[in-house]
């Protein structure tokens, strides 16, 4: 891409759904994203554009940007699974079920549009870039509990590493976190168990599957 997108180009990337990078726009626009290879058109019915791995990489080219962005975001209910540790942890009410479920269909939709053979076994690049949130989703959409504020509580915690590739999830029921490296490996990614060397505390590292 020589040229940066205009104003009004990025505006409608900036606008696209979280999770599948589904685009909104006038077809001058979409067709001009889809020319500089920052957007694709689906070939099946009803033919919406989404944003291609580098499109994913503009909208997320600024964190500044996203930081500013980031209040109005949750003022809109924008989706953000929960990585454990929130002060408003989610409740098990229908709305919220509806949300999950409705992200983790995205990203599978997401995994197969952009995946080389269409599979949804592996995880694709908007997770590769988003490690917390896309294995907080995985465990959220198959039931676990996230975290409550309180330290000690029940639940899973899911943070980022110093390893670039790798995430750590966390829970104190040692039955619950062999299931949620379960999940995680349904869910195509590569899980190892761990012990914290001073406490004996047991976690997981989980990165996402290439093969």
């Amino acid at each position: 891409m020589s040229r940066p997108p205009t104003a009004a180009q990025r505006r409608v990337i900036d606008a696209a759904e979280p999770v599948t990078g589904r685009l909104r726009g006038t077809q001058a626009q979409l067709a001009a994203l889809v020319e500089r290879g920052l957007a694709f058109r689906h070939p099946r019915p009803p033919h919406d554009h989404f944003l291609t791995p580098a499109g994913h990489r503009v909208r997320d080219a600024e964190p500044a940007r996203e930081q500013q962005a980031a209040p109005a975001a949750r003022a809109e209910g924008v989706f953000a699974a929960r990585t454990g540790g929130e002060e408003e942890p989610a409740g098990p009410g229908s709305a919220r079920l509806r949300e999950v479920r409705g992200a983790w269909e995205g990203l599978l939709e997401l995994r197969r549009m952009t995946g080389r053979d269409g599979a949804v076994d592996r995880p694709c690049d908007w997770e590769r870039t988003h490690l917390v949130q896309a294995a907080a989703l995985a465990l959220e959409a198959a039931g676990h509990r996230p975290a409550g504020p309180d330290p000690d509580g029940p639940g899973y915690r899911v943070r980022a590493t110093a390893q670039p590739e790798a995430v750590a999830v966390r829970e104190p029921d040692p039955a619950a976190l062999r299931c949620c490296a379960a999940t995680l490996e349904g869910a195509g990614w590569q899980v190892s168990a761990h012990g914290e060397p001073r406490t004996g505390e047991k976690y997981l590292l989980a990165s996402p599957r290439r093969a």
